[in-house]
């Protein structure tokens, strides 16, 4: 069968913490065996946003399929830098080797290794999020209040279930309301999130119709409430799921103070007082499932 595309390159950090650099020198020998006339090219990272500039580096020339050899975060850098290469005919695609891998676990319907042999691409809409016109796309999620505070504190505190527990009850009880305007008016929510697939943070389903292909996307939201009630909503989407939740096109809003959002795992913070935007794209992000 003709591949879609003309090479693979693997991305990966030879410094993390997991099996990244393994993992990449596996899938580059099964296909060695399986689809020998593929050419493969392991590319390590070598400092923070690198993947980033890789992707679109790769991007521009020929059809190639970038493969983040990571969590929803590294991949996060792939998506983005082939996205902002412009008119490209390059794949994406992630072989989980993180500590969160809620797109592969959810978008995923078989061994990547499998679905690179077949050589069949499919598309998948992306979140943009645009800020002063300054753009970040996503593959899963954005979110604002509770989502990036325990982000920031796992960079912190460690990863690893019992130090990932700790932290996240840590990081909930410093956790302080967050306030935007919408539409004009001030609202203040506990936790906001565009998601893009039905579940994140490994275990959390916060939108049940959810599909990364429908060209819409589900805003989750929290307004504040009493710390007990924001706690039990997260255990209601931990153990029995959310349930549907408003699907849209385009939210807009303005922040009031500075701010932390995460996308697709990684943070970054949000000035005060500035206009942001987050609207889908439809069927952008060409890949292998």
């Amino acid at each position: 069968m003709a591949h879609a595309f003309d090479r693979v390159v693997v991305v990966f950090n030879p410094n993390s913490t997991g099996d990244a650099q393994e993992r990449a020198e596996e899938l580059k020998s099964g296909l060695a065996d399986r689809a020998a006339h593929l050419p493969v090219d392991l590319r390590p990272t070598e400092h923070a946003g690198h993947a980033r500039e890789i992707a679109r580096e790769e991007a521009v020339s020929g059809s190639p399929l970038i493969v983040s050899v990571s969590g929803d975060g590294g991949y996060n850098e792939v998506v983005d830098g082939v996205l902002k290469a412009g008119e490209t005919t390059a794949s994406a695609a992630v072989l989980a080797a993180g500590n969160a891998n809620d797109h592969r676990r959810v978008v995923g319907r078989r061994p990547l290794l499998d679905a690179i042999v077949d050589g069949t691409t499919s598309t998948l809409d992306v979140l943009r999020l645009t800020v002063d016109g300054e753009v970040r796309y996503a593959h899963s999620y954005i979110g604002l209040g509770i989502t990036p505070v325990v982000a920031l504190e796992l960079e912190q505190g460690g990863k690893g279930s019992l130090k990932e527990v700790v932290t996240t009850i840590r990081a909930f009880s410093r956790f302080h309301p967050f306030a935007i305007e919408v539409d004009g008016r001030r609202e203040t929510f506990d936790s906001l999130v565009f998601a893009n697939i039905a579940e994140m943070a490994k275990f959390a389903t916060v939108a049940e119709d959810a599909r990364p292909d429908d060209g819409v996307f589900e805003v989750v939201l929290v307004k504040h409430h009493s710390k007990l009630r924001t706690a039990l909503t997260a255990a209601k989407a931990a153990l029995r799921g959310l349930g549907p939740q408003p699907s849209v096109r385009e939210y807009a809003f303005r922040t009031i103070d500075p701010m932390p959002a995460q996308i697709d795992g990684e943070v970054l913070e949000l000035e005060a007082a500035v206009e942001a935007r987050v609207d889908i794209v439809p069927g952008a992000l060409s890949t292998v499932r």
